[in-house]
């Protein structure tokens, strides 16, 4: 069903077209993690993907499933060769194939006669997957050349693949102008503007932002923006410690961004004249050293003992930010509360991921923004007690700055 999204024109989903006798290249995101023996470790983004190829083959189309996995061309071998072992979207093939129920084919290629061959040989309800797009280092490049080239295996486009919308890559952007009038989004990329649209532009009030996170700089701009949008704002992580001692707090050997001091001050400033309430954490979980064994101790975030690193959010930080929370209507949450990796230092993460959970139940909307604040709520069991859980953390992030997403724009063109 098609939705608006903010300043662009009305969107169009898979629901919006028949594929019966179409051969449709679908942009997913299969970038999942693997072990050492090179098997799949979280399925969530192939799942995330099962409805939007469901819904072509259920109209009798067939499907060729363009993906990049890992960063290859960084990680090259010591001969400067591609690590193709580790690298290959072979990996994906089973349980994809297990997922959607049927037989998945592979190329080992994404662009040559190869590989158009097979594409071409695609009968009703089949499905291909590429070889890694960034083999290529004209997938980064945003190469139109390339671009033409994958798009010779098909007749439509479908964008799906929100977690790279914000790159402007060959296969997630350029591709889309050789569609014209034959290109829309999956599923999943509807649903993720939508929600992110839900809590930028239509947010219930009181509408909280929970940011955590290691550095004030990553922060910045999502920070800036929120200050114009949001009740409340509430700052834990690591980059808590650049504003205390922005205040000229005592924060011992945490983490602090010496040039962004003035910068923390600034935001501070901002907050009180645009009537928004900044709320620091009182207190923190110290560490003697940054480690799962490391001995613990609590202290006022403007006093804290040289010697001594904050990992986490305190007692009296956790149950300030829970009142907020739960009288919340709308909540964003992107960055975790502390080292949630290791117990010792977790247990601000899991009890503002339970606040959330608790507001949700009483009919807040919660947007969980992807990357580390989604696995934490995954980690401690609240995944499925929020409003959603994103996908993808650099695109939802650049869309809170304010940016528009090249991958979306590239899709809603009608060039």
């Amino acid at each position: 069903m098609p939705f608006t999204f903010f300043t662009f024109a009305p969107m169009k989903t898979v629901d919006s077209f028949n594929f019966a006798g179409l051969r449709v290249l679908v942009r997913v995101d299969f970038n999942v993690p693997l072990d050492k023996s090179f098997r799949i470790t979280d399925d969530t983004r192939i799942r995330a993907a099962l409805p939007t190829i469901n819904k072509i083959l259920a109209d009798g189309g067939s499907v060729v499933l363009l993906s990049h996995l890992g960063r290859p061309l960084k990680k090259l071998k010591e001969d400067g060769s591609i690590d193709r072992e580790k690298f290959t979207l072979r990996h994906a093939v089973q349980r994809t194939a297990e997922l959607l129920g049927r037989p998945v084919r592979f190329s080992d290629d994404c662009i040559g006669n190869d590989a158009y061959a097979q594409s071409a040989a695609l009968k009703t309800g089949e499905v291909l997957l590429l070889e890694n797009l960034r083999f290529y280092k004209q997938e980064e490049k945003g190469d139109a050349e390339f671009a033409a080239q994958l798009a010779r295996h098909g007749n439509f486009y479908v964008n799906d693949a929100f977690g790279t919308a914000h790159r402007a890559h060959a296969s997630t952007a350029v591709i889309a102008s050789s569609f014209p009038g034959k290109k829309c989004f999956g599923y999943l990329m509807a649903a993720e503007l939508d929600n992110a649209e839900k809590v930028m532009h239509q947010p219930a009030r009181p509408y909280t932002a929970v940011m955590g996170g290691a550095k004030v700089s990553d922060k910045i701009l999502i920070i800036e923006n929120l200050l114009d949008k949001a009740d409340n704002i509430l700052i834990g992580g690591g980059m808590a410690y650049t504003f205390f001692k922005a205040m000229g707090g005592q924060i011992g050997n945490s983490l602090v961004e010496e040039d962004k001091l003035d910068l923390a001050k600034s935001l501070i400033e901002k907050a009180k004249t645009k009537g928004c309430r900044l709320l620091l954490p009182a207190d923190s979980v110290l560490g003697d050293k940054f480690d799962k064994d490391a001995n613990t101790s609590i202290a006022a975030n403007n006093a804290i003992p040289d010697g001594w690193m904050g990992l986490d959010i305190g007692p009296q930080a956790v149950a300030d930010f829970q009142q907020v929370i739960r009288e919340s209507k709308t909540i964003l949450w992107n960055g975790p509360m502390g080292v949630f990796e290791m117990e010792k230092f977790a247990n601000g993460t899991r009890k503002v991921a339970e606040a959330i959970a608790e507001a949700t139940v009483k009919g807040a909307y919660s947007l969980i923004g992807g990357g580390d604040s989604a696995a934490a709520v995954n980690q401690f069991g609240f995944g499925d007690k929020v409003s959603y859980v994103s996908t993808g953390g650099g695109a939802l992030l650049e869309y809170f700055e304010g940016k528009v997403l090249p991958g979306v724009a590239a899709v809603l063109s009608e060039q």
